[in-house]
């Protein structure tokens, strides 16, 4: 485990994954202190990656559990496995104490993740996409980390995940879930930092191209888009130029227009950016 933050900066990007120094500092705490961390920011900045990272240099078990609207605790939590107690019911004659037992309890993510031996990572992913009533069955895991089912009892920890929320601004979280969470925001990088990312997963594309290529998609970001290209989206874009052969973005306008599929997702967005706009882009950044 990492003992400094400037130790855990170094580990992340030892996995390929570029952090701040606030970010790296509020991953170490929550590791030193054993709480959950919720990260906030916009879409495509890399806070589920920061999940996966973490699993990675922890050389541990990732479990995920996306979020939604209308998601409940039978698929979160647990639920019983009724076709296999009917089943001993009907073949065994079965009792009812014996059929409310751990053979026929279906683990689903955060029951999953307290029953480990070894202590994985455990990804809430986009809190914010679920219902309010959700978060209430979040506060005993987050705060005790246990989980009462009333069948059975309490089921505590083996061992006590590393847990991060990830949230994309939706809808205001509640007061008891940040209570019980360290935070950090995080926000579309800065050049540096994005270059640094770039060379990290994309050693193969060229300085000068990897300078453009960051240079315009932080441009694009400053256009009135409904959807800001993310870092995904950058490095899908790098890989596109890439595999077309493409050195300079002063070449080949035609193709390079094509290519902003890799970037622009919605049909309002490809019509804020047409040809002139990004002749404009690329005439600063180039």
């Amino acid at each position: 485990m990492s003992r400094t933050y400037t130790d855990m900066k170094m580990a992340l990007g030892q996995v390929g994954y570029v952090a701040d120094d606030s970010l790296a500092m509020a991953l170490h705490l929550a590791l030193a202190l054993g709480r959950p961390l919720l990260l906030e920011g916009p879409a495509g900045v890399g806070k589920t990656e920061v999940a996966k990272a973490m699993a990675a240099h922890l050389q541990t078990r990732l479990i995920r559990l996306q979020c939604y609207e209308g998601l409940d605790a039978s698929h979160a939590i647990y639920e019983w496995n009724y076709q296999r107690q009917l089943l001993a019911i009907r073949s065994e004659g079965t009792g009812e104490e014996a059929l409310f037992s751990d053979k026929y309890l279906l683990k689903r993510p955060l029951l999953e993740a307290i029953s480990q031996d070894t202590p994985p990572v455990l990804l809430i992913d986009e809190i914010d996409r679920a219902d309010e009533e959700f978060e209430a069955y979040l506060l005993e895991i987050l705060s005790d980390f246990q989980i009462t089912i009333p069948e059975i009892g309490t089921i505590t920890a083996r061992s006590r995940p590393v847990v991060i929320l990830t949230a994309n601004g939706t809808r205001d979280l509640s007061d008891a879930l940040r209570r019980r969470c360290l935070y950090s925001y995080v926000d579309y990088p800065d050049r540096d930092t994005e270059l640094a990312i770039l060379r990290a997963r994309g050693p193969q594309i060229e300085p000068r191209l990897a300078r453009q290529i960051v240079g315009t998609v932080q441009a694009l970001r400053r256009e009135e888009l409904e959807k800001k290209p993310g870092i995904a989206e950058m490095l899908d874009w790098a890989a596109a130029l890439a595999g077309l052969g493409i050195n300079d973005l002063t070449e080949d306008r035609v193709s390079l227009q094509a290519t902003l599929v890799c970037l622009l997702k919605t049909a309002a967005d490809r019509d804020a950016a047409p040809p002139e706009v990004l002749d404009r882009i690329i005439g600063k950044v180039a």
